[in-house]
């Protein structure tokens, strides 16, 4: 009887582990996700040629769509991030990849930074010239070495230690941009510059941004998008952010981390941090940014009179939007 009595309690043991396995399981696929991205924040008339208000607004949808069925596929939001900036960065419309703007010698070199915020682990290259898609570096340097910036001659040799994709300097150029260089010789307005931020099932959140740089700009001059805590920025305890506008205000102030601090220390809401830092701290027309928190509260402000934006959630929203 006692055998009998002990076969039956290791049999209910087993069998309630099982069940809070499945249980747990359940939980983690049913956990929301959200992802936004960011096309860049500047000047883009209404007015503007119907034809290339829908080619904003196809590639906006499409980059979206990866990231989304990426999450909802149970995917991670570092995976995210980088598919959905490769997209972009091979969009020749946003001025990262191939259709960056040109520096003041007609060349050009490209910057991007990623950041987990699991661990705080994080990648970026600053000054390439020949990797196609410098996220994808950018994340190849935090998990492959144990440093967190790569820039010029160096970053593009480690691309072609890890076997990334290359190109010549000219796969970057496209007519449009090379006319506008030409004819102008100023700097470019603000925009166009990409950006990802996504909260996938797990909890995790991570954030990456990826640019040409500013039209015209001198040889070697770097602006916010490959420096973490400027940025780009992605902590799983607050939110994680990706930011667009006038680099050099945004190193400035370290506009991403002074969101995340605010949240931490200061108690903010996301919605307070972002409005905070983008009303009170930058001057109008400093740029936007992007952000999503731990919560899966998503905000995407800017001071321009565009940016090129999106969002998608597990709730079922998904939109993209160009004017405020």
């Amino acid at each position: 009887m006692i055998k009998n009595n002990s076969l039956a309690i290791i049999i209910l043991l087993f069998f309630s582990f099982i069940t809070f396995q499945i249980t747990l399981s359940a939980q983690q696929d049913e956990g929301k996700y959200v992802i936004v991205l960011h096309g860049g924040a500047g000047g883009f008339s209404k007015d503007a040629d119907d034809s290339l208000k829908n080619a904003y607004f196809k590639s906006l949808e499409e980059a979206l769509a990866i990231g989304k069925r990426l999450l909802e596929n149970g995917g991670s939001s570092l995976e995210a991030v980088e598919k959905v900036i490769n997209f972009l960065e091979d969009n020749p419309l946003f001025n990262a990849g191939k259709g960056s703007v040109f520096t003041s010698e007609g060349k050009h070199e490209l910057d991007a930074s990623i950041m987990f915020g699991k661990d705080l682990s994080t990648g970026a290259v600053a000054g390439v010239t020949i990797i196609k898609n410098p996220i994808s570096l950018a994340r190849l340097v935090m998990e492959k070495t144990e440093h967190v910036l790569f820039a010029g001659k160096g970053a593009d040799e480690l691309g072609l230690k890890l076997s990334v994709p290359v190109v010549h300097n000219s796969y970057f150029h496209t007519e449009e941009q090379y006319n506008n260089w030409l004819q102008s010789r100023l700097p470019k307005l603000l925009g166009e510059t990409v950006g990802c931020v996504a909260l996938d099932k797990y909890g995790n959140i991570a954030a990456g941004t990826s640019t040409g740089g500013r039209q015209n700009k001198m040889p070697g001059r770097v602006g916010d998008s490959p420096l973490i805590n400027a940025g780009t920025y992605a902590d799983n305890k607050t939110c994680g952010v990706s930011a667009t506008g006038i680099g050099e205000l945004f190193i400035r102030y370290t506009v991403a981390y002074r969101i995340s601090a605010l949240m931490e220390f200061k108690g903010y809401s996301l919605k307070q941090a972002c409005e905070e830092v983008m009303y009170k701290v930058l001057p109008d027309g400093a740029g936007g940014i992007i952000a999503i928190d731990k919560n899966g509260n998503y905000e995407m402000i800017f001071t321009t009179s565009a940016m090129f934006r999106g969002v998608a959630t597990s709730d079922g929203i998904f939109k993209t939007e160009i004017w405020k």
